[in-house]
């Protein structure tokens, strides 16, 4: 049993090391596979190009790790032939470190439009049909639609979802590493605490614990004591632990730009019967969404059957509250979100290699909430757990 309580902030960081056995990075090889994939996918789609824009996608086909801006840095991927990246003149030499994969560099300086690049590119290759990634800024997809009115606009996700959706096996290992790296840190996060601690040391705390196993800290923090905790995402305020206290925390980091998302809810002495019982009934919501993956069925049917359980206890039912307020979960890789999604209305049929938060939230309003979240990934029989759920209330594992 992980203990509540009894340790300070420094003998916990004092005795975290490096992760011992970092997952490998993906390879060259691996994206090239990626592009190959795509490709199958733009010809079922009908389209001749696709542009992937700075961000997530970006970094997973073409293994550079660039912020979107109001710069357009970019992939063009033809049906057939070398990828050409759209980068700004003065960048170019981070572009270059920063690049995964061969392919045609096409600068453009500042007083220039890089959408005329797309444009000759599109001409160029006879492309009259361009999947835009979904994620690319309209103020780009405006101007392409100025400068190439001859090619037809049609949406990438199709092709780019359709690869990211389903993990490789090193992307699970690098999965895998973030969500154990992030538990580590939850363990020895409920070791620190004590009657009179802000939430604000709390989270410092738990960045320098994630820097401290080899990550870049943590990408995000929700540290939320007491009446906070009834708020999915918090209030803009620095709790205070006091004795008596549910205890609600969220936060994740990377592994090679792969998340974690993890969320522990639990007890600061003695929180009552009716706290208890709710984070029980959470526990089994949990529990129920986990056994209803299989491969082929839809990502709503797992919401469903988180629902089923918190319906049945006389909870909801939909939205209503006391219940669950969103979805179920969501994909994850990385980005933190991302496709599919376990939510009514996502017909989205489960595949091996699928990676989902779970996470069906029980909200009792302005008073308290219980959110327990885990992730897993779908398997040829059912689901797998990243990370093993929380046992008890007042035990982490």
């Amino acid at each position: 049993m992980t203990g509540i309580g009894g340790s300070t902030a420094a003998a916990e960081l004092n005795t975290l090391q490096l992760w011992a056995s970092p997952a490998p990075a993906i390879t060259r090889e691996e994206r090239i596979a990626r592009i190959d994939r795509a490709r199958t996918l733009m010809a079922q789609t009908g389209a001749d190009m696709l542009i992937v824009g700075a961000g997530a996608s970006l970094r997973y086909f073409a293994g550079l790790a660039w912020g979107a801006t109001e710069r357009l840095v970019a992939m063009l991927l033809p049906i057939a032939g070398d990828p050409i990246f759209i980068c700004p003149a003065f960048e170019l030499g981070s572009f270059e470190a920063g690049i995964g994969i061969d392919g045609d560099v096409r600068l453009w300086e500042e007083d220039a439009r890089p959408s005329a690049l797309v444009a000759d590119a599109l001409r160029a290759a006879n492309a009259t049909t361009l999947a835009i990634d979904p994620a690319l800024a309209f103020l780009f997809v405006d101007r392409i639609r100025r400068d190439a009115p001859h090619v037809a606009l049609v949406d990438g996700g199709p092709v780019i979802d359709g690869c990211r959706m389903v993990k490789s096996p090193a992307e699970l290992a690098l999965l895998s590493q973030a969500k154990a790296m992030t538990l580590e840190v939850h363990r020895r996060t409920a070791r620190i605490l004590h009657e009179g601690i802000r939430a604000s040391e709390v989270i410092r705390f738990i960045d320098a614990a994630h820097r401290a196993l080899g990550s870049t800290g943590s990408t995000f923090c929700a540290v939320q004591f007491g009446r906070s905790t009834a708020f999915p995402h918090g209030l803009p305020q620095d709790d205070i632990l006091r004795d008596g206290d549910l205890v609600l925390v969220d936060t994740g980091c990377l592994a090679d730009g792969y998340h974690s998302d993890i969320t522990r809810t639990y007890a600061f002495g003695d929180v009552g019967d009716e706290i208890r019982a709710i984070w029980n009934i959470e526990h089994e919501a949990q529990a129920a969404a986990f056994d209803a993956v299989r491969p082929g069925a839809p990502c709503e049917a797992i919401d469903a059957a988180a629902r089923r359980v918190l319906e049945r206890a006389g909870l909801g039912p939909n939205y209503r509250l006391p219940g669950l307020p969103h979805r179920t979960g969501h994909g994850i890789g990385l980005s933190i979100h991302e496709p599919a999604y376990l939510v009514r209305g996502d017909t989205t049929p489960l595949a091996p290699g699928m990676c989902f938060s779970n996470e069906p939230m029980i909200v009792v309003p302005d008073r308290f909430g219980v959110r327990l979240e885990d992730h897993f990934h779908v398997t040829e029989t059912g689901a797998a757990w990243f990370t093993p759920p929380q046992p008890a209330i007042d035990d982490l594992g």
